[in-house]
């Protein structure tokens, strides 16, 4: 009880130095409470009394999921639950180091489990990829994406730091080409010109041609990210493994993926949230996700106008989901600090 008086009043000390400390600083103070003030104020009072939220409420199904079929929308949420678990298990589970393995194994496998509970087959009614949005949709996107841009984008980092000047350079052209782009182009290309290439009667649903540009993308940022993780790694170690008589596969798998993931895991955590951010540009090419349902609804005469209810609603959604992605990894990140990653 004495310590958390001693921090109160330590606290209030600082802040009264740093607000207060002269009589310039104190009407300036002032006057930035007052206005933040005024403005929370205003914003709740209209959140509360003024804001129509039947644009919201009437809507959560769509929001979720899209036009999926009503009675067949408890296979995405059972994903979506199973993801969620799968997250707290990560965190919370006991014994971090033997569950590495099946850990690893398990979020692989949620891509696949997705898709047959989206797609469908195998006992369940099979559903087209035009009927998938909403936030099951921006979710699915960011997933695949995520999970086939980071093995693309180690492969790319070890070629870029490679002693064969071939895999060095084209690697480097890659990166350098696909960061100097702009997203929107890549979707772009992946929505409008990739159908172009494919032969007469083949074609790529748009939900794996938007996964397959935004991996593309996402995976020359995953390079850089990786490489600077390997550029950390001390040089004394590859010494030493090459001393103890292992090959060049074991060090790579051992000793530097392993550390530069760690090293990196910050920065591949901006890239994730950066992803399920970036999948709202989808709403301008005709996917229906989670911005493009607001957009949908908006549509709709029955709630033509309430432009600020529901975008101040998809703000909350992306907000929510960013933050819960972010607290996950730097809970995992302290936990691999805890639990360091052992080779064997």
């Amino acid at each position: 009880m004495l310590n958390i008086n001693l921090n109160s009043k330590t606290i209030f000390i600082k802040i009264r130095k740093t607000l207060f400390s002269n009589f310039f600083n104190t009407i300036i103070s002032l006057i930035i409470i007052l206005i933040i003030s005024f403005i929370c104020l205003k914003s709740f009072g209209w959140l509360i009394f003024s804001a129509n939220w039947k644009v919201v409420t009437s809507n959560l199904p769509l929001y979720a999921f899209g036009s999926f079929p009503p009675n067949e929308q408890w296979r995405p949420t059972t994903w979506i639950i199973s993801l969620l678990s799968l997250s707290v298990i990560t965190l919370y589970g006991p014994d971090w180091t033997r569950l590495r393995k099946r850990l690893l194994l398990g979020w692989v496998s949620t891509v696949p489990l997705g898709l047959y509970l989206l797609y469908g087959g195998f006992g369940l009614s099979p559903i087209m990829s035009r009927h998938w949005g909403g936030l099951t949709l921006t979710i699915l996107l960011t997933t695949c994406s995520s999970i086939l841009s980071l093995p693309i984008g180690i492969i790319l980092a070890l070629c870029r730091q490679s002693s064969l000047p071939l895999l060095q350079k084209l690697s480097s052209i890659y990166i350098d080409t696909m960061r100097a782009i702009p997203l929107i182009a890549v979707l772009f290309f992946g929505q409008l010109l990739i159908p172009l290439f494919l032969p007469v009667g083949i074609e790529i649903e748009r939900v794996w041609r938007a996964i397959f540009a935004f991996t593309l993308f996402v995976s020359a940022y995953i390079a850089e990210d990786i490489r600077g993780g390997l550029q950390a790694i001390p040089n004394t170690q590859i010494e030493s493994a090459n001393s103890l008589g292992l090959n060049q596969y074991q060090i790579i798998q051992f000793i530097l993926i392993p550390q530069a993931l760690r090293i990196a895991l910050p920065a591949l955590t901006n890239q994730c949230i950066g992803l399920f951010q970036n999948t709202s540009l989808m709403a301008i090419l005709g996917l229906v996700e989670l911005l493009g349902v607001g957009r949908s609804i908006l549509a709709n005469p029955e709630f033509i106008g309430q432009y600020i209810e529901v975008y101040v609603w998809l703000a909350c959604v992306y907000w929510l989901v960013c933050t819960i992605m972010a607290v996950l990894a730097r809970h995992l990140e302290q936990r691999m600090k805890i639990n360091p990653i052992n080779p064997r």
